[in-house]
C-alpha cells in the first residue's frame, strides 16, 4: 500500500515542480496546436467533400478543378496563419513584408500572374475541355489537363505538349470536337478533256459507298478553278468525329482504284519546250530543269 502511495505521490509531484510545470505547458500548448491543425484540416476536407458531391453534376472539371485548389489553398493559409498566432509572431507586420515583397516579386512574376488569369479565362469560357482534340498554333493534341498555369496536350504522336495559357487566349484555337461531325476535303484534278459529269458521278458513288460517310449531309463536289495543265476540284464528304482518319484514308484509296478503272486521266504537270538552232543546252539539262509530276493532294 505505502508503494502505491509512494508512486502516486512522485506521480504528482513531477507536475507540481516548477521545472516540470513549464515542461508539461509546453507539452500541453503543442498538443492544443496539433489538435488545432487537424481540426481545421478535417474542417477543410469536410467541405471540399461536400462541395465536390454539390459540383460533380453542375460543374464541368475544370470548374471542379479550380474550386478544389481554391479550398485547398484557403486551407493551408488559414493553417499557416494559425501557427503563426499560436508561436506569436506578428501576422500585420508579415502581411506589411509580404505586401512589399509582392510587388518585387510581381514584377518578376508577370508571365506566371498572366497565365493563371489567362487560365481563369479558359477555364470559366469553356472553349474545350478535357479529353477534347484542339490545335493551337498548328499544336494538335488531345486535352489531358487544364491548369491554372498551362493545358497539357497529348499529341497523335505521344508527345507530351504544355501550352502556356496566355498563349490560349491570344491563339487562334481550333476545338475539332466541339461538333459531332467533321468533314473530310479531297483535292483532286483532271486533264482538260475529261467529262466533268462522268467525273463526278463516279467519285460521288465512290464517297457516298465508303462504310464511313454519312448520308447527311450528302457528299458533294466543288470545281475550284482552271489550272495551266489541269481542271481541280474538291470532294466534300461527312463523317463522324471518331471515323475521320479511316475515312480519309480509305477514300484516298477507293479513290485511286476508281479513276484508275474509269480510265480518268490525272494530269501530270506540262511544259513546253522551245529549242533554237543557237541553243547550248543539252537535252539531259533540260530533263533536269523540268519540275516533277504533280500528285494528288488529299
Amino acid at each position: 500500500m505505502t508503494s502505491i502511495s509512494n508512486v502516486i505521490e512522485n506521480f504528482t509531484g513531477f507536475f507540481t515542480t516548477e521545472k516540470n510545470e513549464i515542461l508539461v505547458a509546453k507539452i500541453w500548448t503543442i498538443v492544443q496546436f496539433i489538435a488545432i491543425l487537424f481540426v481545421i484540416s478535417l474542417f477543410f476536407r469536410i467541405v471540399n467533400s461536400i462541395v465536390k458531391k454539390i459540383t460533380v453534376k453542375k460543374c464541368s472539371l475544370q470548374i471542379q478543378y479550380v474550386i478544389n485548389k481554391i479550398i485547398r489553398y484557403a486551407g493551408f493559409a488559414v493553417m499557416v496563419l494559425t501557427t503563426f498566432h499560436r508561436l506569436g509572431i506578428d501576422i500585420s507586420a508579415i502581411l506589411g513584408a509580404a505586401g512589399i515583397a509582392g510587388v518585387a516579386i510581381g514584377f518578376a512574376a508577370q508571365t506566371s500572374i498572366s497565365n493563371i488569369i489567362s487560365g481563369l479565362f479558359v477555364i470559366t469560357e469553356r472553349t474545350f475541355k478535357i479529353s477534347d482534340t484542339i490545335e493551337v498554333n498548328g499544336t494538335i493534341g488531345t486535352v489531358q489537363a487544364i491548369n491554372l498555369l498551362s493545358v497539357i496536350l497529348k499529341t497523335f504522336d505521344n508527345q507530351y505538349v504544355r501550352i502556356p495559357n496566355e498563349t490560349i487566349i491570344k491563339a487562334n484555337l481550333i476545338n475539332y470536337s466541339q461538333f459531332p461531325y467533321r468533314r473530310v476535303k479531297t483535292e483532286l484534278s483532271v486533264a482538260y478533256g475529261t467529262d466533268l459529269r462522268r467525273t463526278e458521278e463516279v467519285l460521288l458513288a465512290v464517297a457516298k459507298n465508303n462504310a464511313f460517310t454519312l448520308d447527311d449531309p450528302a457528299p458533294s463536289i466543288l470545281w475550284t478553278s482552271f489550272a495551266s495543265s489541269s481542271i481541280n476540284f474538291t470532294l466534300m464528304t461527312w463523317t463522324k468525329i471518331e471515323d475521320f482518319g479511316n475515312l480519309r484514308n480509305s477514300l484516298f484509296i477507293e479513290i485511286d482504284e476508281k479513276l484508275k478503272q474509269e480510265n480518268i486521266t490525272v494530269p501530270f504537270q506540262q511544259l513546253d519546250v522551245h529549242i533554237k538552232d543557237d541553243q547550248t543546252t543539252t537535252i539531259s539539262e533540260l530533263e533536269q530543269s523540268i519540275p516533277p509530276t504533280q500528285s494528288i493532294e488529299v
